[in-house]
C-alpha cells in the first residue's frame, strides 16, 4: 500500500510508493561518457583559463592564478548574479523587479581531474568545507546580500557542466522561497514546543534507530521520515547551532569523515549515480539561532521529476527511508 509522508520541517507531503519498490539494481539513471581533461579549465596549468581567484590553498608560497595550488575559488565565468552595482529596486505596475546583484562563485576542488569528492581524502574534503566557509564569512560582508547557497552538482544528470570536482556558491539579496519554507517551519515548530525541530529530529531517530545511516561524536547522517528523493540522506551536527560557517574546526573534521563514508556506500550500493549536495543554513539577516539547525542534504539522482510533482509540489518516492538505511548500512565503503 502507498503511504503518505509528511516533512515535520516544511509540511511538504511525498508519498512512498511501495507498489513501485526499487532495490539498488533496479535503478536506471543516465550517464555521459567521460570527459577528457584536455580542454578542462580547472585543471592545474590552466589558470588562465578561469576568473582571478578569490580563494587559494597554496603548497609553499607559490604565486596566484599559477599551479601548485590545493584548492582554488574563482568568480564563475558565465555568472547567474554580479557583484558590482546597487539593486535598484522598483515596481512596474503590480510587478517588482531588482537588478541581478550577488556573487557566484565556483569552489574548484581539487587540481586532480580524476577526483570526486569521495575519492578524496578526508582532510582533502575538510579544506573543502573550510573554503566554503571562508566565502561566506568573507562575502556576508556585504550588506546587499541576504542569503549564500553552497551547491554541488556530480555528474551530467544533476547538472554538472564540468566533469572536474567542483563545487558552487551564490551569494542572492534575497531569501529563497524553499528555504523561507523551512525557517518558517522550524520557527513554528519552536513556537509551539520552545524546542528545535531538527534537534528533535537527532534525538528521536538516535533513540529509534531506524532511519539512521551512520553517526560519529559530532554528526549524525540519517535517511529523512519523508524523502523526495530515494537515498537521500540528511548530516546534521548534534550540537545545536543555526550557521554552517560559524561551525567549530572539529566539526567540519567530523562532517568530512562521514560524508566521504555516505558518499562511498551510496557509490557502492548504486554504482556511483550522479547527486546533488546542498548546505542549509542560516539568512544572514534574520535571528534563527533558538530555533534553525544548520545541516547537509545529499540527493542522489536517480529518479526525475515530472508533471505530478511539478503540479502537486508532492515527490513520488520509490524506495522507503527504511530500506535504503538498510542498504547503506549493509555495504563498506
Amino acid at each position: 500500500m502507498p503511504e503518505l509522508r509528511k516533512d515535520p520541517v516544511t509540511g511538504r507531503w511525498v508519498i512512498i510508493s511501495t507498489e513501485r519498490r526499487k532495490r539498488p539494481s533496479d535503478f536506471r539513471f543516465e550517464r555521459s561518457a567521460a570527459a577528457g581533461n584536455e580542454y578542462c579549465p580547472f585543471c592545474s596549468g590552466r589558470e588562465d583559463m578561469t576568473p582571478p581567484e578569490v580563494l587559494a590553498y597554496r603548497q609553499n608560497g607559490s604565486a596566484p592564478n599559477a599551479p601548485g595550488w590545493d584548492l582554488r575559488v574563482v568568480p564563475n565565468k558565465f555568472p547567474a548574479l554580479k557583484v558590482e552595482g546597487g539593486l535598484d529596486r522598483e515596481a512596474e505596475g503590480m510587478f517588482d523587479r531588482m537588478n541581478g546583484i550577488g556573487a557566484h562563485e565556483v569552489i574548484i576542488e581539487t587540481p586532480d581531474h580524476t577526483k570526486t569528492l569521495a575519492s578524496m581524502s578526508e582532510p582533502e574534503i575538510e579544506r573543502v568545507l573550510w573554503a566554503f566557509r571562508e566565502r561566506v564569512r568573507d562575502l556576508r560582508q556585504d550588506r546587499r546580500l541576504r542569503y549564500i547557497l553552497i551547491f554541488k552538482n556530480h555528474g551530467a544528470a544533476a547538472g554538472a557542466t564540468l566533469e572536474h570536482a567542483h563545487s558552487q556558491l551564490i551569494a542572492l539579496p534575497i531569501v529563497p522561497e524553499y528555504v523561507r519554507e523551512e525557517i518558517d517551519g522550524a520557527r513554528q515548530h519552536f513556537l509551539a514546543k520552545e524546542r528545535c525541530v531538527f534537534c528533535d529530529i537527532v534525538h528521536q531517530e538516535l533513540a529509534a534507530g531506524r532511519r539512521i545511516i551512520l553517526e560519529n561524536a559530532d554528526i549524525v547522517a540519517l535517511a529523512p521520515y519523508a524523502p523526495r528523493f530515494p537515498f537521500e540522506a540528511w548530516l546534521l551536527p548534534r550540537r545545536h547551532a543555526s550557521r554552517f560557517e560559524e561551525a567549530p574546526r572539529h566539526e567540519y573534521e567530523s562532517l568530512a569523515r562521514l560524508l566521504k563514508s555516505v558518499l562511498l556506500r551510496i557509490n557502492r550500493a548504486l554504482e556511483s549515480p550522479p547527486y546533488n549536495l546542498i548546505v542549509h543554513t542560516s539568512p544572514f539577516s534574520e535571528d534563527t539561532g533558538e530555533f534553525y539547525h544548520w545541516h547537509v542534504e545529499l540527493m542522489p539522482k536517480l529518479t526525475k521529476v515530472a508533471g505530478f510533482e511539478w503540479g502537486t509540489g508532492f515527490y513520488i518516492n520509490p524506495t522507503s527511508p527504511e530500506e535504503a538505511t538498510r542498504v547503506l548500512r549493509s555495504v563498506r565503503p
